[in-house]
């Protein structure tokens, strides 16, 4: 005969170790937030110390959610999206919430197909970046009641709920910056820009600061390739063989701008003295480069946390306001300077 000490502890036992009632555990595992600290504390220590595991769909079935929420990103292939990402996590599991990651690779059919196996499985929201994509989309989140909130983008648009800022005005504050150091040969390297609302709005951002100081933007070359550092020094080579060559190159994403700076060096041209370099969302790599990184400081932290406070509080059927707009650092560094005479 089995002995009773091979049986996995249940929820019963948790809550005859700490002295409180079964709704008492239930409402620590489900909702901690409603619970007194020195309670869940409590509860805690002793779901710790028999190694008590609830049943993921008991609870679903119980509770009709699933505590889970999906989030779907462009990319895992870089720590572009590791600072949303770990603070969205960190929220959610603070709420006893578990965070399901999915990656398009930057094909909109496959984050499609993502958003309704994430949907079919049961998540209780999503996490999406950026706002282009099919109606069909928005309308299977709609049908089946899915909260949802778009990150890194900023729009007008009261349809959705937004958690981002503004890309186009941010390229353009640090086009203003290179514009306002005397520079007035310019080019860009940017990510594709089909498909890809945050791209395509820092070219115009890009475009349009050249504009607003007299410049002809057609004149300044927009390259627009695949992410990567492979691409940006390409790219950059590619424009530096330009007659007459630009002294300035605003870069969409920080990869870009490394991979111009090292092509430069291999090219034996001098940064800032021969050309100036702009990145875009200021990883922990740019300012540790020589010389380091001007770029754009996106709040990817607050972008994660903002989100999981939106949805946690719809889902716990509160009055939420939409988050508001958040704001873009530059940060100036070595990389930029005065153009050449």
């Amino acid at each position: 005969m089995k002995s009773s000490l091979s049986q996995p502890p249940t929820l019963g036992d948790v809550a005859r170790a700490a002295g409180v009632s079964p709704a008492t555990v239930s409402r620590c595992l489900n909702n901690p937030g409603i619970v007194r600290p020195e309670i869940r504390d409590n509860v805690k220590a002793v779901i710790e110390t028999l190694g008590y595991v609830p049943h993921a769909a008991a609870r679903a079935l119980a509770s009709r959610r699933s505590r889970t929420i999906g989030a779907v990103l462009p990319s895992l292939e870089s720590s572009l999206f590791g600072g949303t990402v770990g603070a969205l996590q960190a929220r959610l599991t603070e709420a006893g919430y578990t965070l399901a990651v999915a990656a398009t690779g930057y094909d909109a059919d496959v984050e499609h197909d993502h958003i309704r196996n994430l949907i079919a499985s049961g998540v209780d929201g999503l996490v999406l970046v950026g706002a282009l994509r099919d109606e069909a989309t928005y309308a299977v989140m709609e049908r089946k009641k899915v909260p949802y909130v778009l990150a890194w983008v900023r729009e007008p648009d009261p349809r959705h709920v937004f958690v981002g800022f503004d890309n186009a005005k941010a390229a353009g504050d640090i086009t203003s910056y290179l514009l306002d150091l005397g520079h007035g040969r310019f080019a860009m390297i940017a990510g594709v820009t089909r498909g890809n609302d945050r791209s395509s709005a820092r070219v115009v951002g890009f475009r349009q600061a050249l504009a607003a100081r007299g410049l002809d933007p057609e004149g300044a070359p927009v390259l627009e390739t695949r992410f990567g550092i492979s691409q940006g020094r390409e790219a950059f080579r590619s424009l530096m063989q330009r007659s007459p060559r630009p002294t300035a190159i605003v870069c969409g994403a920080d990869p870009f701008a490394y991979g111009a700076m090292f092509e430069a060096r291999a090219m034996g041209l001098d940064v800032p003295g021969d050309v100036s370099i702009t990145g875009f969302d200021s990883m922990e790599l740019a300012e540790h480069l020589t010389p380091g990184l001007t770029s754009v400081q996106t709040p990817q932290v607050e972008m994660g946390t903002i989100a999981g406070d939106y949805l946690l509080a719809r889902l716990a059927g509160e009055e939420v306001d939409d988050p508001p707009a958040l704001e873009t650092t530059l940060m100036i560094r070595g990389s930029t300077g005065a153009p050449p005479a």
